[in-house]
């Protein structure tokens, strides 16, 4: 598999599984409905988990342009990857996003709230403030690319070889479910953390495409793009000041 589908189809797994358990708490006459907020951030984690899985050992799994580009910015990613990996983490959140349309047709079309509708596709702040909303999607940006650039591969030292590298197979990607299901617990309450461009925009477009009810609700959608760019560049400014 190469680079650029295994960003394609790892970000199609976790649109379709993270913004699938959000169809699932939210539209009407599903079985979860009302299940919750712990619910839908739980979801979310297995989502990144599931995702990092599969893309991890061809791509890196970045899933993420806040990743690639802060990653890039740090001096971890060459940059003439960078829009490659774009553009296939913009197509895969697109097909998520689509693919959780057609299993929950039916339920959206039974749904009368358009806000419930859109929450399947993107994010909306809990409270509308511009500036508030583009500081919150910053700082949970910044947790996530700063401590991404702390994480370690697992290390065993033998008398006679002094670096042995160990795998952890899959279980390797748990560290960043972990790390997304913190943020969504401690920071998610006020903007849904989308802390993904392709996450909100890719899936806002296709709500616009698709026969959904209600407005895709543009006049919010660069806070989501811009607000975990910039928490990317913070993050790897502040990692590259402390080496």
């Amino acid at each position: 598999m190469t680079p650029f589908i295994a960003e394609i189809i790892g970000t199609m797994l976790l649109l379709l599984l993270g913004n699938g358990v959000v169809a699932n708490v939210v539209l009407k006459g599903t079985k979860g409905n009302n299940s919750g907020w712990i619910v839908i951030t739980t979801g979310w984690a297995f989502a990144v988990f599931i995702g990092v899985t599969v893309a991890g050992p061809y791509s890196g799994a970045h899933l993420n342009p806040a990743v690639t580009i802060g990653l890039a910015i740090a001096g971890k990613f060459a940059w003439s990857q960078v829009i490659t990996y774009i553009i296939a983490q913009f197509i895969g959140a697109m097909a998520g996003a689509t693919l959780v349309w057609i299993c929950y047709k039916d339920h959206f079309a039974s749904t009368e709230d358009e806000g419930l509708t859109l929450a399947c596709f993107c994010n909306a702040p809990a409270i509308r403030k511009n500036k508030s909303n583009l500081i919150s999607e910053i700082i949970g940006a910044f947790v996530l690319i700063f401590v991404v650039f702390h994480f370690t591969a697992p290390e065993l030292i033998l008398s006679n070889d002094p670096k042995a590298l160990i795998g952890l197979g899959a279980i390797g990607a748990l560290p960043v479910a972990i790390l997304v299901w913190s943020i969504g617990l401690s920071l998610g309450g006020t903007t849904g953390y989308a802390i993904n461009p392709a996450r909100d925009l890719g899936p806002r477009i296709m709500h616009a495409l698709l026969p959904v009810k209600g407005s895709s609700d543009w006049s919010y959608s660069w806070i989501p793009v811009l607000g975990p760019i910039i928490g990317a560049g913070l993050a790897a400014g502040l990692y590259l000041l402390l080496q």
